[in-house]
Parts: C-alpha cells; sequence; structure tokens
C-alpha cells in the first residue's frame, strides 16, 4: 500500500504489515480476537474500576448532566453503535453529532474534561462497547456520520473510505501508534490517518494487533502520553 504523505517518524510502515492470512486461518483468529477482547475488556473494567468510580463521581459533583455520554458512530460493515465515553463538555454547549471538532482550550470542555482528555480516562467506558461487540481493543477508530477533514467529508476526500469499516473499530489502531491521531484540520495528516486504517483492515492479523496493544502500551502507560 502507497501511503498519502506520511512524515518520517512513522513508528509502523505499510510493508511490515505482511500479507492477509487465507479464509480459514482468518476465521479462527477472528475466534481468538474476540475471546482475546471480551477477557481483556473484563479484566481492565475490574482493574480500572477506582478510576472509573473516582471519574464518573468528579463528573457528576462538578457539573450538570449526565456521566455519561453516547454518540452514534460508524461500526463494522458501516452499521451504526452507540458509543460511549465519559461527559467531558458541557450539556448546553455540546455538539452531539460530533462533526464539530474540539479545539485547543475548547470552552464547551469542562475543567473535570480536560484533565479526562488529556489522560485519556474519557475514552475508558469503550471498554464496553468492546463487551458488547460493537468495537474491538484493536481497529480503526470509529467516525460519526459525517465527519469532515480539510473540510472535506471523508468519503470525498479519501477513494475506498468505507473499506475502513470491514472490521470492528477498536480503541487504539494502527493510524494511533503512528502519531495520527486528534485534529484532522490538515488534509494530508486525514489522508494518511485513512491509509493506515485501510492496511490495518486489508493486511489484519494476531501478530498485527499484539503488536498495537504493546506500542499503545509503552506509549500511553510508560511515556505517559496521552493527548
Amino acid at each position: 500500500m502507497t501511503f498519502l504523505n506520511r512524515p518520517s517518524s512513522f513508528l509502523v510502515t505499510g510493508a511490515e504489515l505482511g500479507s492477509a492470512s487465507d479464509d480459514n486461518v482468518r476465521v479462527v483468529q477472528l475466534g481468538i480476537k474476540r475471546a482475546f477482547d471480551v477477557l481483556s475488556a473484563a479484566a481492565l473494567i475490574a482493574a480500572a474500576s477506582p478510576i472509573l468510580l473516582g471519574a464518573a463521581l468528579a463528573i457528576k459533583l462538578t457539573s450538570r448532566g449526565p456521566i455519561l455520554f453516547k454518540q452514534s458512530r460508524y461500526g463494522v460493515n458501516n452499521e451504526l453503535f452507540g458509543i460511549y465515553k465519559f461527559r467531558s463538555m458541557r450539556i448546553d454547549l455540546g455538539d452531539a453529532s460530533g462533526v464539530k471538532q474540539t479545539r485547543a482550550d475548547d470552552p464547551r470542555v469542562t475543567p473535570i474534561g480536560r484533565v479526562l482528555r488529556r489522560t485519556n480516562i474519557d475514552e475508558l467506558p469503550q471498554l464496553f462497547n468492546v463487551l458488547k461487540g460493537d468495537m474491538s481493543l484493536v481497529g480503526p477508530r470509529p467516525h460519526v456520520p459525517g465527519m469532515r477533514a480539510g473540510g472535506q467529508l471523508y468519503e470525498e476526500l479519501v477513494p475506498h473510505y468505507f473499506k475502513r469499516h470491514s472490521v470492528r473499530p477498536g480503541i487504539t489502531g494502527l493510524a494511533q501508534i503512528n502519531r495520527l491521531r486528534g485534529s484532522t484540520t490538515e488534509a494530508k495528516f486525514a489522508k494518511a490517518r485513512i491509509e493506515y486504517d485501510l492496511a490495518y483492515a486489508e493486511n489484519w492479523s494476531l501478530l498485527l494487533d499484539f503488536r498495537i496493544l504493546w506500542q499503545t502500551f509503552k506509549s500511553e502507560l510508560l511515556r505517559g502520553s496521552g493527548s
């Protein structure tokens, strides 16, 4: 796969992905992936329960509105599902559609919300999406319908955009460990992100998943690089 305008600092390249497994092996691997997702998500929820409870209490005590924020996003085969996040915005200023991106010092974000976003704690409720089968631990990050990048709809900006939905969306993914996360105001980085998503969908394997999880662990926990 040819990547568009990608920075030279990427951690994993398309050439390292290898070729896709045959259909029989893929079916077995998908079963193992699902079992690993369920067991890991359950274990992580149990381990993170003090953090989950603390975040829920902090949100409830400091701002008006629900603890959780639910939003429709694309899942596997373009089916919509409700993604869970800790609410980090004021309910009177929030954007339920998710189309309007958050910017630096965004007035919509609450003080507690800034902490949750900076530490990625706001994403932890997505472990329940993994248990439900809406998401996987690893896969392309789920987008809201109508999401724009560089001023254009993603499907207009990148050919074959919807092929990224041939696999379950994930909490972390190939694009994220290659530092393609956050704002998509620049079209070249938005294209590169989707190219990595497409490469993952076409060349998925358990080995690739474990590599992505390890890189995520090193980046988010050991280096504390959450944004």
